[in-house]
């Protein structure tokens, strides 16, 4: 099961998806709201932490995660302090119950991860793409927008039909149709490059 935690939260912060299974594990942690308290709602333990990128509406929970859970973090850039393990491009991980292909998709943020799980057609795409071809912002430091272009193109070819589920860093997930959501986000990003 796919919740998320910061559904009604009226602070700034990004979407955080907590998915229950094998491998109990939190997509991104979001920021200025308690979500020690909002997992407690729902389990008792996590096994993990996949961080989608580093922007501080994304991470800044992970240290009282990490205290309050004994969990660490797993993201592409082990640099950077909120990330304790490096996730590489391609390889795969445990989400719940599903394996999931982390991708690299650059353009928003240099270290961003989209993770996909083609046997269950769920995608996270954190700032990558939203809902009604809304794309992440490339107007900050590490911005670029034909890196975005080309995540956005990778990320569609990668997931074709098969995609039935798109959790999103900000705004509501996509149920029906996912990938005419990307596909609008490639047609959007080109128009304004």
């Amino acid at each position: 099961m796919i919740r998320n935690l910061a559904q009604g939260v009226s602070a700034f912060t990004s979407n955080v998806f907590l998915v229950e299974g094998e491998t109990t594990a939190l997509v991104d942690t979001g920021a200025n709201f308690d979500v020690v308290s909002a997992v407690r709602e729902h389990t008792d333990h996590l096994d993990a932490i996949y961080v989608t990128h580093t922007h501080p509406d994304h991470i800044d929970n992970v240290d009282a995660v990490r205290e309050a859970f004994d969990v660490q973090t797993w993201g592409y850039d082990p640099g950077h302090l909120a990330v304790d393990n490096r996730v590489d491009d391609e390889e795969r991980v445990q989400i719940g119950d599903a394996v999931f292909q982390a991708l690299h998709t650059p353009g928003h943020k240099n270290d961003h991860l989209c993770f996909y799980a083609k046997q269950t057609g769920v995608c996270f795409g954190g700032d990558l793409v939203f809902a009604n071809g809304g794309y992440g912002r490339t107007d900050l430091a590490e911005g670029d927008r034909d890196l975005i272009i080309e995540s956005l193109d990778r990320l569609r070819t990668i997931v074709g039909d098969d995609l039935s589920e798109l959790h999103v860093g900000h705004g509501p997930s996509v149920f029906t149709r996912p990938q005419d959501d990307i596909e609008l986000a490639c047609r959007a990003a080109r128009m304004t490059a």
